[in-house]
């Protein structure tokens, strides 16, 4: 009787100590679901943060050839940043194109600062003439739309182009 006592008392402690590594074999796969959920939302947070110094331009009609060096220049110091030289499916660079006036400007976040004043000053020298709502004419810096893409690999912004606003 003593033994069968015994068998009881040891199959118990096995049990409770199975009972105990099931539940933190639980735990700790429930704190890696949570970790590894938080640590998505974080990137997607600075995806989006990232994207959003782009995309805030996008469907407007009242961009002018300064926002256009700023988004070149943003475009230009994240290719450096990741040491990037080309377009891929996989990579984060940017690439940026303008229609100004009669030059197609492709590749702008390529070209020269000096290059890029010319064309600010050329823009500062020749301004558009436009009519508001109620048929008043104005004259000011020519206006641009912008329209952005959106890599689907990498979810981030990798081309933007500027058309000049009629």
């Amino acid at each position: 009787m003593e033994n069968a006592s015994r068998a009881l008392m040891m199959a118990a402690g096995v049990l409770i100590g199975l009972m105990i590594l099931s539940l933190a074999v639980y735990l700790i796969t429930s704190f890696g679901a949570a970790s590894a959920e938080a640590h998505k939302t974080n990137e997607q947070n600075r995806i989006n943060e990232f994207n959003t110094q782009f995309t805030q331009y996008e469907g407007r009609q009242d961009i002018t050839i300064h926002d256009i060096v700023t988004v070149v220049n943003l475009a230009r110091s994240n290719n450096e940043t990741y040491g990037l030289v080309g377009q891929t499916d996989s990579n984060y660079y940017i690439r940026v194109r303008a229609k100004v006036r009669l030059a197609l400007y492709e590749n702008m976040e390529t070209i020269s600062s000096e290059n890029l004043n010319e064309a600010v000053k050329y823009e500062l020298q020749n301004f558009a003439e436009y009519e508001d709502s109620d048929k008043n004419k104005y004259t000011g810096l020519p206006l641009y739309n912008c329209s952005v893409t959106i890599n689907p690999n990498t979810e981030r912004v990798n081309f933007i182009e500027f058309t000049q606003v009629n």
